[in-house]
């Protein structure tokens, strides 16, 4: 089990948006994140302690802006959040507590029907090929090409 967690080396590493959105619970500009096209299959880990947060294979193309996935992979937890005058659910990872986006109820119904919405300024992508070297092949049975 690797030791996944904020370090003050990790949170000054980060870009002023990466740091706005995992930080201060911010949203990157629909459309603009770098991993709302990537097809490419690997693992998308958190940005602040590197723990893995969701495969290829759930994730899917949404039409919303931001990347989608079906499930979490691990290291994710749900919170009530009620700014900005509404009701959703916050996602956050368990070890970096980084803010990652929200979850709905409106993904693919074959796939669970859930749909998490995340910002890629909180995520950092391993490709397949990197991921052992990378201390994640662990992981690999859980990676497939993006559907």
């Amino acid at each position: 089990m690797s030791d996944y967690r904020k370090t003050p080396e990790a949170i000054a590493r980060l870009t002023p948006e990466q740091y706005r959105v995992t930080q201060e619970s911010g949203t990157e500009r629909p459309g603009t994140g770098e991993y709302l096209q990537n097809k490419a299959a690997g693992i998308y880990v958190d940005i602040v302690s590197g723990e893995p947060l969701f495969a290829s294979s759930a994730k899917y193309e949404s039409g919303c802006g931001w990347p989608s996935f079906t499930r979490p992979l691990a290291n994710v937890r749900e919170l009530r959040d009620s700014s900005h005058g509404m009701l959703r659910t916050e996602v956050r990872s368990v070890h970096g507590d980084s803010h990652l986006g929200h979850v709905f109820e409106d993904g693919p119904a074959d796939r669970g029907g859930l749909r998490y919405c995340i910002n890629s300024a909180s995520l950092r992508f391993i490709p397949r090929e990197e991921m052992a070297a990378a201390g994640y092949g662990d992981y690999l049975d859980q990676v497939e090409d993006v559907r």
